[in-house]
Formats: C-alpha cells, structure tokens, sequence
C-alpha cells in the first residue's frame, strides 16, 4: 500500500466515525507527510492529528487508526515462544522504569505468544482481552510500587500518587495489547473494515442502550458543554421567531403608497413567553443510561423554560422534579437516587408503559396545557401488557406537542412485546441512539 493510498484510507475510516475531514484538510495532511517523513513515528501521528482532527474528543479515534494504517510493526516479533512468568517478570521492570518503547516491544510479543486463538497455525485470530487475561498485568501493581520506591528512596505518603501512576502505565500498556491485536488482524483480513469495526466509536456515537459504566461516565462530562449549545442555538431560534411572520394584509396595505410593490414587509409580533416542558423517563434496564443522561440534560437547559417537571417510571409513576434540582451537583448518583427515593415498581419490577401513562393522565393532568411539550423518553416494550392507548391520545389532546425518543435502532420497533407503532400513530417517535442524535432532536424539537 503506497503512501498515498494509506492517507487516504485513514481520511476514509474516520470519516465513516464522525470525523469530518474535507478535501483541504487532506492536502494538508499529505504535505505534513511529506514534511515529517517516516523516521519519528509519534511525530508523524501529531502532524496528522494536527491537520486532521478538530477537537480533543475525536483523539481517542484517530490514535487506534493511525495504529492501524501507520503501524509499528509487521509481521510477528522476531522472538521465540513467550515464557508467562519471563515476560511478567520484563515487564514489571519495564513499567518500573516507564520505558514505553519495551512496553511496545513486550505487548507484540504476549499478543503472538498468548492471544492467538484458531484451529491452525496460520489463523487469524488474536484477542487482547485473552492476552490480558493470560498475563494478567494489574496483579503487577504492588510489585512495581517496591521496586519504584525502592529505587528512589519514596516514603510511604507517596503511596497513593505512585500507585495512580502505576496503573496509567498499566493501562497504557492494555491499550498497546490491542492495538497489537487490531494490527495483527488487520494485516488478514480487511484493514478498511477492522478500522470500521474494530475502534470504538466517538462518546457522542455511542448507542446508550450498550454504553458501559466508563463511557456513561464519559456521556455526563459533556452534559454542560452541550447544554450550553444547544442554549446559544436555542437563544438564536427564539430571536427569529420573536421577529414574527409576515401580516400580508396590512403588508399588501402599504405597499398601495408604493403602486402595489410590497416594500416595507409589515410582521405580527409575537408575545413572548417561556413555554413548558414535561419529561416522562422510563428509568428500568438498560433504558435508564439513556433517561438520566436526557434528565441531565434537560436540568441543564432549565432557564429556557418557564416550568419544567420530570416524572421518572418503570410501572409505576413518581414526579422527581425536587431530585432533580440539586441533581447537576452528583450527576453520577441521580439514577440511583431517582431508584431509592421515588416510587417506580408495584407488585412486580417489569416496565408497564400502560399502567404508568395512565397513571399520569389520571394523577397529574394539572401538568398539561396548550403551552406544554411531552417528551417520553423509553423503548416503548410494554413486556406484553395493555400499551394503553387512551391515556397517551389523553396526553396528546391536552399537550401542545408530544414527543416519543426512543433509544432503539428503528429496526427493533415493532419486534417482541414493542409497541412502538401503536404509540407512533398517537404522537411523533424518533430513534434516538445516541448523545448525537438526541442533540440533533433537541435542538429542532424543543419548543421556544
């Protein structure tokens, strides 16, 4: 593969993670290649990164791309069969002395002599997760704490700092396994796809339904800078309409001093006035990544509303507007704040969207008017009860809009016990997967 077509192929696999990279940028990234050369790896990887990227959240995409088109290595290391305890006792040192390039050296060897899996020699399969599990390299973190404080004379209060230091080197040395291990596959097998595949995704792609604890960690960071966009994008919509449509008849009016040409538009201003907003989560399973993240969100976005009430589910209803109010300070801990203090289950902890919309229409119709916006955060899988259709039209007829965001790819809906089409005859459903999408929504579909 020629230099050119390298570059263009690691331009095309971010591309298809988010990254937009137009033609210029390219161009420039091709002159820093020429500039930089070959010889320094990792400087050629910040040329890259310095041309190509626009913001430090799209970093932990590039890097294993650039692995991946840009290897260290190919092929398998010069080395014979890997010894467990020998390449434990290497890297310990290694790690002790934060010496990265052995590190590398060590990670291409415990993949070629551990993390090979298949029915023959020249298969090609290699899992990092399987070279991690055989080597185990956490256990090593007591062991290189000695050595380093041995070495440098530390005292015991330095305990702590040293042993955060340790793991970062560990963790490092995880992430060289599987870039290791992308390699190795990659040079099988298609690189294009692995690089599809095989990377994870920027934190505003991921799907919410699959998100770990780490990356909705990583979801709650980015609550306020988004909100504060979408306020600036929000602030900026509502000064448009605060401007009002045209009043033709008065427009056409005066337009009569000009012989009938329409000059000096003439438009009906609007009344200002905040409008509300109402969010009714369903907070079970995976769902409830996706609940508290929107619940956060909205909190954040409080002052463009003249009420906001938040009403948290699973089959049973509870309004956790209160929780909420102070929930910006412990982002991490309002789902199971939310769990612990509102009543969301009865006599069994199933969702039940029927008993729970019913209950909303029934107990707090007081939060519905004609200046209202619904949003309903939750799949929409009803576990095989009544969907209970009434109370959502109820909803829809004394609301001025209804919203359903569904964290489901649209595929699912339909499938199983969803009920997702029956609900969207009703009101306006959108698949809503992930941080990027639920942006895109809220800012077209919040009202001003």
């Amino acid at each position: 593969m020629s230099t050119a077509e390298r570059l263009t192929s690691l331009v095309g696999a971010l591309r298809t993670h988010g990254v937009s990279i137009g033609t210029g940028e390219t161009v420039d990234a091709a002159q820093a290649v020429e500039a930089l050369g070959f010889a320094d790896r990792e400087r050629l990887r910040e040329g890259l990164a310095a041309t190509l990227l626009h913001s430090p959240a799209q970093r932990p995409v590039f890097d294993p791309v650039f692995d991946l088109y840009f290897p260290r290595g190919v092929g398998a290391p010069d080395t014979g069969p890997a010894d467990r305890e020998e390449l434990r006792e290497r890297l310990a040192r290694a790690l002790a002395a934060n010496d990265e390039t052995l590190m590398a050296r060590l990670a291409a060897e415990a993949v070629d002599g551990f993390g090979g899996y298949g029915n023959s020699p020249s298969s090609d399969g290699w899992s990092s997760y399987q070279t991690l599990d055989r080597l185990r390299p956490q256990t090593l973190l007591a062991r290189v704490r000695d050595d380093v404080r041995g070495q440098q004379g530390m005292s015991g209060f330095t305990d702590r700092l040293l042993e955060d230091e340790i793991r970062r080197r560990i963790e490092a040395f995880r992430a060289l396994v599987a870039a290791e291990a992308r390699r190795r596959v990659a040079e099988r097998r298609d690189r294009d796809e692995i690089a599809r595949r095989a990377v994870a995704p920027t934190t505003d792609r991921v799907d919410f339904l699959f998100a770990g604890k780490d990356r909705l960690a990583e979801l709650r960071r980015t609550v306020q800078p988004l909100a504060r966009k979408l306020a600036t994008r929000l602030a900026a919509r509502r000064r448009r309409a605060a401007r009002g449509s045209i009043d033709l008849r008065r427009t056409l009016r005066g337009s009569l001093s000009t012989g009938g040409v329409p000059m000096k538009p003439v438009l009906r201003r609007r009344r200002p006035a905040r409008p509300e907003l109402v969010l009714l989560c369903d907070v079970s399973g995976s769902v409830s990544g996706f609940s508290d993240f929107t619940m956060l969100l909205v909190q954040a976005l409080h002052d463009q509303f003249s009420k906001v009430r938040v009403f948290a589910f699973v089959n049973r209803l509870d309004e956790v507007t209160r929780l909420l109010e102070h929930g910006a300070a412990d982002a991490e801990g309002l789902g199971a704040r939310i769990r612990a203090e509102a009543t969301l289950t009865g006599w069994h902890g199933s969702s039940d969207y029927g008993v729970a919309l019913g209950e909303f229409a029934s107990l707090y119709g007081d939060a519905l008017s004609p200046r209202t916006t619904v949003f309903v955060l939750g799949d929409a899988r009803t576990n095989m009860s009544d969907p209970n259709l009434p109370a959502v039209r109820e909803i829809a007829e004394r609301a001025r809009r209804v919203y359903w965001l569904n964290p489901e790819a649209g595929a699912q809906w339909g499938t199983g016990d969803s009920a997702a089409y029956e609900y969207a005859e009703l009101v306006e459903m959108h698949e809503c997967r992930n941080v990027r999408q639920l942006s895109a929504l809220v800012g077209r579909l919040l009202p001003i």
